[in-house]
């Protein structure tokens, strides 16, 4: 009996540390990214940065936060949470590489006492569910599908012949893709598509490739795309902006202008991206408001830091998830969405 109520003594230490009675007034955050090389990521990190340093400037709290890369390894991830559990952080923060390996953080968090805030990349339900310190701050997959959608069916409305260049009354699109299987890949995919049809425009995919989420590998599919299908290309959809501006380089290197390329969209409003919007090359993309993320992330952390109630310092739907909507980016609206980082 005393052996067990020791235990049981032990564990509420470890919750009240993490989650209430800090042992100074330093918050220590870590931070786990899927890979740092991510265009978007990149741009996350830096707003979280910043508004460390202006939560230091207003509240006079001293903020740790140690930001690593698991550079697209699940195991190397896990590694990096093992060493921010074993030296006393507050709180982790996981932009997980496989969505599907969440249990095992999770429970890794648990059996710590350290709270753990997901974000961009969201876990599967049942396993945020398995702890009640375990939360999710991203934005919808499907609502950026739609927008994205939503930004080629206005161009379509306003100007058909603009878009169906071969005058043959169906929109010929293709697909760049992220991860195979990944969420926010197969959910941005469908959405995008599903708002066109549903509109009563008639579609014809020519091809789709998974590119990874990556400029790069977008490039070269795009450069091949063109030498296979040339003007049919009306519509490039793209997962998100760095494969969309992949598809520009190939559109530029076949000696295209702004106005002889296909209509290109992608998601996230990354600098560079906004930068192709004004130049006319990308016709618009989702506003992923990584400064937003960054914003919520940060005072979800302190709040659990500090063992205040997280639904008074960020918006919680179900106890868990933190959503910030998406915007659309056209170039009417584009100097409202400068980003404050370059």
């Amino acid at each position: 009996m005393k052996r067990r109520f020791a235990a049981a003594a032990a564990a509420c230490v470890l919750l009240l540390t993490a989650c209430g009675q800090k042992r100074d007034d330093t918050i220590r955050v870590g931070v786990a990214l899927y890979r740092q090389d991510d265009t978007f990521i990149t741009s996350l990190s830096q707003y979280l940065q910043q508004a460390v340093l202006e939560e230091e400037e207003a509240r006079g709290v001293k903020i740790n936060l140690n930001v690593v890369d698991g550079r697209a390894s699940q195991t190397a991830q896990n590694e990096q949470v093992d060493q921010f559990l074993d030296r006393g952080y507050d709180v982790i923060c996981v932009n997980i590489v496989d969505r599907t390996a969440a249990a095992v953080i999770i429970d890794k968090a648990q059996g710590a006492g350290v709270p753990v805030v997901f974000f961009n990349r969201e876990p599967v339900e049942e396993d945020l569910n398995r702890w009640e310190y375990a939360y999710y701050v991203g934005t919808r997959a499907d609502e950026a599908g739609r927008i994205q959608g939503g930004l080629v069916l206005d161009a379509w409305q306003a100007d058909p012949a603009a878009l169906d260049r071969n005058g043959d009354g169906v929109l010929q699109y293709v697909m760049l893709e992220g991860e195979p299987g990944h969420q926010d890949s197969l959910l941005r995919t469908e959405y995008s598509v599903r708002v066109l049809t549903a509109a009563g425009v008639p579609m014809e995919k020519l091809s789709n490739h998974a590119a990874d989420w990556q400029r790069g590998p977008a490039r070269l599919r795009m450069q091949r795309w063109l030498e296979e299908l040339g003007d049919a290309i009306e519509v490039v959809f793209a997962n998100n902006d760095d494969m969309a501006l992949g598809a520009i380089d190939a559109c530029l290197d076949a000696g295209m202008t702004a106005e002889e390329m296909p209509f290109i969209v992608g998601v996230d409003a990354t600098a560079p991206a906004l930068r192709a919007v004004e130049e006319g090359t990308l016709k618009g993309t989702v506003l992923n408001d990584a400064a937003g993320q960054a914003e919520d992330i940060l005072a979800l952390s302190c709040a659990l830091a500090q063992g205040k109630d997280p639904g008074a310092a960020v918006d919680l739907e179900d106890g868990k998830y933190c959503w910030r909507p998406h915007t659309a980016v056209t170039p009417e609206n584009l100097a409202d969405c400068l980003p404050g980082i370059s």
